[in-house]
């Protein structure tokens, strides 16, 4: 299968990215599956990032082939200056350690977001220090040079806590000055979500929309009509799909999202790989 070419990859990618670092708007990279990278006035922050073919590896010899769709968008060795990394869970496409460990080795100096839940089995798959992570609880926030994260309950099937009720699966509200993303991580509809998030003010969703499928044996998320639902609850003026095209056992038609966007009048973004969207965060 021919793999879907990237916009930008590999040093062409870092270039643009590079070119806007003096820059003092906020742009964001696509980097496949749930991952992205935000560059704000000179600060890199990447969400989720899988960079690696280790699951395609893991897998290729079981009855449960994850065959990649999509370029590598780039190398995680080549990615520096990264000020804040994120995890949203534990799943390998949201915690690889074939791309978070050359990450960490080379920007010593980050700070790496987790769900407080996890904090174990992170140290253990990262190789890195159990006190290095700074952990976050839903309803628990952290600022890191002027950029603040907040937690956020996920469904992914369930909202599941540890024996300290902290949630093992998260996602995060990211705030950029007063520009507000929210990034869902791997979650399924729940009924108090648009209410957690209403009062963070949203400018910006970035919501999977491979949908749940319980024959594909691996836990589900939003679907498209979900994903255009929960956008126009929160009175987002964009959202940017993602969490499709990177295996073909798990992935969606984005047209179908189009299609529905467009039916119910939400704004929209669809990138590819390596793409950046410029975002305008000046509300006045």
């Amino acid at each position: 299968m021919e793999l879907i070419s990237a916009i930008l990859k590999e040093e062409a990618l870092l270039a643009d990215m590079d070119s806007l670092m003096d820059d003092p708007g906020l742009h964001g990279w696509w980097l496949g599956q749930s991952g992205f990278l935000f560059q704000w006035k000179g600060k890199r922050v990447l969400v989720d990032p899988y960079l690696s073919d280790s699951l395609t590896e893991k897998y290729l010899h079981t009855g449960k082939p994850h065959t990649r769709m999509s370029e590598r968008v780039i190398r995680p060795e080549l990615l520096r200056n990264i000020t804040v990394v994120t995890s949203s869970h534990n799943h390998t496409d949201h915690l690889d350690a074939a791309t978070l460990v050359p990450l960490l080795a080379n920007n010593p100096g980050l700070t790496f977001i987790i769900p407080e839940a996890n904090r174990s089995f992170v140290a253990e798959r990262v190789k890195c220090g159990v006190d290095f992570p700074t952990g976050l609880n839903d309803g628990q926030s952290a600022e890191v040079q002027g950029i603040h994260f907040y937690g956020i309950p996920a469904r992914h099937n369930e909202i599941e806590r540890d024996e300290n009720g902290n949630c093992r699966y998260m996602g995060y509200v990211i705030r950029f000055g007063d520009f507000s993303i929210y990034h869902s991580g791997d979650t399924l509809w729940f009924d108090e979500l648009p209410e957690l998030l209403r009062p963070f003010s949203i400018d910006l969703a970035i919501l999977p929309i491979n949908g749940n499928k319980p024959e594909r044996n691996v836990a589900g998320n939003l679907d498209h009509v979900e994903a255009v639902k929960l956008a126009k609850a929160l009175g987002v003026k964009l959202v940017i799909p993602c969490h499709y095209d990177m295996f073909s056992f798990n992935t969606a038609d984005v047209q179908d999202f189009v299609k529905e966007a467009e039916q119910e009048g939400q704004g929209y973004c669809v990138l590819r790989g390596g793409e950046r969207y410029s975002f305008n965060v000046n509300k006045h």
